[in-house]
């Protein structure tokens, strides 16, 4: 009987691309995604095709209301940066951040791992292109795992030993589009936009668009991405150009 793993699925290229190297690792998917409040929900119905196509044995969204806490352009009416290259990206934490999301999604997820049963959860961070998260980076991880194994009647009793599988945390953007290539995604069914038009294309500008175009160009695999506009139309007509 295969090995179950939790595999914390947002719907976005990154957590696709984990579930499908727990899925070639043998394991059997329990996918959780986490309804938050976030303002581009369209990641929702990309978890739930990405959970279907990668054969998930269950998937469950969890309700976890941040937007009551706010303070994130994710979350709360704040502008979603928007830039025209993935190079004019800031190096600081940027506003789209939202507080302590990973800590309570990883909470989430190793509450389901404990009544499962299973020792294994894997998650999408990355640590290399990204947006600067602080809960993205592998110190975070290891911390996070050794407060599992802390934290949990399983952990204590030592009848599970958790273990956190970030397996991307280290690649760039385009060799995780390479690498999930290679495994079957299939990257039309996943959603990275953080302020989608209301048909659910991508703006094409926000950093999640930035960094997920740049990965697929330098990886040089087509872009299955809908956008808001045709790269080769003028920047000046671009939506919010």
């Amino acid at each position: 009987m295969p090995k179950s793993a939790v595999v914390l699925l947002s719907g976005g290229l990154d957590s696709a691309t984990a579930a499908a190297i727990a899925r070639d690792a043998g394991f059997q998917i329990f996918a959780l995604s986490v309804d938050y409040g976030q303002r581009h929900r369209f990641e929702l119905e990309a978890a739930s095709r990405v959970a279907d196509a990668l054969g998930a044995r269950q998937h469950i969204t969890q309700r976890l209301d941040m937007s009551a806490i706010g303070h994130s352009a994710l979350t709360d009416a704040i502008d979603v940066p928007k830039h025209d290259a993935a190079s004019e990206i800031d190096t600081g934490i940027p506003v789209t951040y939202v507080p302590a999301r990973n800590t309570m999604m990883l909470a989430l997820a190793l509450g389901y791992a404990e009544v499962l049963e299973a020792a294994d959860i894997f998650v999408g961070v990355n640590a290399v292109d990204y947006s600067g998260y602080p809960d993205c980076r592998p110190e975070f991880i290891v911390a996070f795992e050794q407060l599992a194994n802390l934290a949990t009647k399983a952990g204590v009793e030592g009848t599970l030993r958790f273990r956190i599988h970030a397996p991307l945390i280290s690649l760039t953007k385009a060799e995780i589009i390479r690498r999930g290539t290679a495994l079957g995604v299939d990257y039309a069914l996943t959603h990275s936009c953080y302020d989608p038009a209301d048909n659910g294309a991508a703006c094409g500008r926000c950093d999640s668009c930035l960094l997920r175009r740049e990965g697929f160009r330098q990886a040089g695999i087509d872009d299955p991405t809908r956008y808001q506009y045709n790269e080769d139309e003028p920047r000046t007509s671009w939506p919010d150009a």
